[in-house]
């Protein structure tokens, strides 16, 4: 009879300390839903940005952040990233996360990126700046143009 009694309350105590488990596992995984949030970029397709360890982790000990831009099918694109700050990269991304095109060093020699593209589907697109290796941080200059026929 005694150990029927402990069965049935160690049943008990154990049902509601399951759910305030799970309960607890699942908070972090909503919020962590919550942490990406890819900024809009400007109509002017200008951005003064500051890279931090506030950013998305890149895995590779860096941080990375992510503009979405809307761009047509046909349009030719040219991505500067600037920064006296760090090396950057820049790559231009799918919106699920799928990477089409992506620069480290521009053609003067520097260690700003220049991305060319021809865009061939409409869509939202996903302009990614990040230091290149596992430091870097401070200030970048990102510009997207359009390029028009002459």
């Amino acid at each position: 009879m005694k150990h029927a009694l402990i069965a049935r309350l160690t049943q008990a105590l154990a049902i509601p300390a399951i759910a305030i488990t799970l309960q607890t596992i699942a908070t972090p995984a909503r919020a962590q839903n919550n942490l990406y949030n890819p900024s809009l970029l400007p109509p002017s397709g200008e951005v003064n940005g500051t890279l931090s360890e506030e950013d998305i982790p890149t895995g590779q000990g860096g941080f990375a952040h992510d503009y979405l831009v809307q761009l047509e099918e046909g349009d030719q694109i040219t991505i500067d990233v600037l920064s006296d700050s760090f090396d950057t990269i820049v790559s231009l991304m799918t919106p699920d996360g799928l990477t089409i095109a992506e620069n480290d060093d521009g053609l003067d020699g520097t260690t700003n990126s220049l991305l060319f593209a021809r865009i061939t589907r409409s869509g939202t697109y996903i302009v990614r700046v990040r230091a290149f290796g596992a430091a870097g941080s401070g200030p970048f200059d990102l510009k997207v143009t359009r390029l028009r026929p002459i």
